[in-house]
C-alpha cells in the first residue's frame, strides 16, 4: 500500500444535461454545493471529450471530502438521451452508491414521486449481509447489515444504502445537515464481460490502484437485492471486482471510499452494449474521473497501455489539465491534474 499515492479515489461522476437549476437543488438534497463553474468551445470540447458542442459546467463538490463529487455537464448539442432508465444489467452501464443514515426517508420521497407520475425506478431497500461476522440471535443480538435500493431516473442511477450495527471510518462522509443525511458517492459502477479478467489489469498495472475484493460471487439464489437491482434470472450470476485509493485496505473495516465497483457477468450471457451511451456527450451519468499529482506520468503510462482514443493534455473546463482515453473495458475515462 502506498502511503504518498498520485491517484486517489474516484474524483467525479459527471452526468450531462441540458439544464442546471433542477439539477442542482436535487443534489444538493444529496449534501453537495457549487463549487468550480467552468466553460469550453466546441474545438476544445472535441480534443478532450470527442464531442462537437460547446460546455458548460459545474462541479458540485462537498467541504469535508476530497472526492465522489458531481460534475454537471452541460451540453449545447448532446450526442443522445444516455442510459435513462435502461437495465442496470447492460455493458457500459454506470451508476454512484451512496451511504445514508435514513434510507426510509429517501423511500418516501422516491414513492411520493412514483404516485406523481414523474418517471422513475426503484427497489425496496433490501436487507443484505455485505460483511460476514458472525451469525447472532433475532431480537437478541445487533442485526449487522445494510439496507440498499436502486433509484433510476432519466439522469440519475443511484444505489443508496444504511448500515445498521457497524462502522467503517473512511468509507463514506455522512452530511447531518442535508435533508437526506447521506454521504459523498462511496462507489461508482461498471458492468464488463471478461472471464480472464485480462482487460482489468489496466486498473491496477497502469492507474496503480488497489485490487480490493476479486471474484466475489452473486446469485440470483443467493441475494434478493442483486436479484431486483441486477435484473437476476435463476441460475443468473455475476462476480464482483473493486479498485481502490491505494492507500485503502484489503480489510474492509480500513477500506476507504472512492472505490471502482466491477460488476462482471459471464462471457457466455448475451448482454446488451450501451457504451455509446455511456460516454461524454450523452445525457446522464456518462463519465467517471479521477484527480493525479504529476498529469504526464500517467499520460505517458496511459499512451504506452492497452488503452485506447487517448486525447493529449488539455485544459479543462476549469482550467485543470486533463486528458481523456478509453481503458481495455471499453469505459471512457478522464484524469485532472491537481
Amino acid at each position: 500500500m502506498q502511503k504518498n499515492p498520485t491517484i486517489k479515489g474516484i474524483y467525479e461522476v459527471c452526468i450531462g444535461i441540458t439544464e442546471t437549476l433542477a439539477m442542482i437543488q436535487y443534489w444538493q438534497q444529496f449534501g453537495y454545493r457549487i463549487g468550480q463553474t467552468g466553460e469550453l468551445t466546441a474545438s476544445t470540447v472535441k480534443n478532450l471529450y470527442g464531442v462537437n458542442s460547446n460546455l458548460r459546467s459545474i462541479r458540485l463538490d462537498r467541504p469535508d471530502v476530497d472526492h465522489g463529487f458531481i460534475r454537471l455537464m452541460a451540453w449545447e448539442n448532446p450526442t443522445n438521451e444516455g442510459l435513462e432508465m435502461t437495465s442496470m444489467k447492460v455493458l457500459g452501464n454506470r451508476w454512484g452508491t451512496t451511504l445514508t443514515t435514513d434510507v426510509l426517508n429517501i423511500l418516501n420521497h422516491v414513492e411520493d414521486a412514483y404516485l406523481a407520475g414523474l418517471p422513475i425506478t426503484y427497489t425496496f431497500p433490501q436487507w443484505e449481509i455485505i460483511y460476514k461476522t458472525e451469525k447472532g440471535r433475532p431480537f437478541i443480538d445487533p442485526a449487522v447489515g445494510v439496507r440498499e435500493m436502486m433509484l433510476l431516473q432519466p439522469l440519475t442511477r443511484q444505489v443508496l444504502f444504511q448500515r445498521f450495527n457497524y462502522t467503517v471510518p473512511e468509507y463514506g462522509k455522512i452530511n447531518h445537515n442535508c435533508t437526506f443525511k447521506s454521504s459523498q458517492f462511496t462507489h461508482a459502477g461498471m458492468v464488463v464481460q471478461d472471464d480472464s479478467k485480462e482487460t482489468l489489469r489496466f486498473y491496477e498495472d497502469v492507474l496503480g490502484l488497489l485490487r480490493t475484493r476479486d471474484d466475489d460471487e452473486t446469485t440470483y439464489e443467493s441475494s434478493e437485492a442483486a436479484r431486483q437491482i441486477f435484473d437476476l434470472q435463476p441460475g443468473e450470476k455475476f462476480r464482483v471486482t473493486t479498485f481502490d485509493d491505494p492507500r485503502s485496505s484489503i480489510n474492509w473495516q480500513e477500506a476507504r471510499s472512492g472505490r471502482m465497483y466491477i460488476i462482471r457477468f459471464p462471457e457466455a450471457m448475451n448482454l446488451e452494449s450501451y457504451f455509446e451511451r455511456s460516454r461524454p456527450g450523452c445525457l446522464g451519468m456518462s463519465l467517471y474521473t479521477y484527480r493525479v499529482n504529476n498529469i504526464k506520468y500517467y499520460f505517458d503510462r496511459v499512451k504506452n497501455s492497452a488503452a485506447t482514443e487517448v486525447t493529449d493534455i488539455v485544459d479543462n473546463e476549469f482550467g485543470e489539465q486533463s486528458f481523456s482515453f478509453v481503458a481495455p473495458d471499453g469505459y471512457f475515462w478522464n484524469l485532472v491534474s491537481k
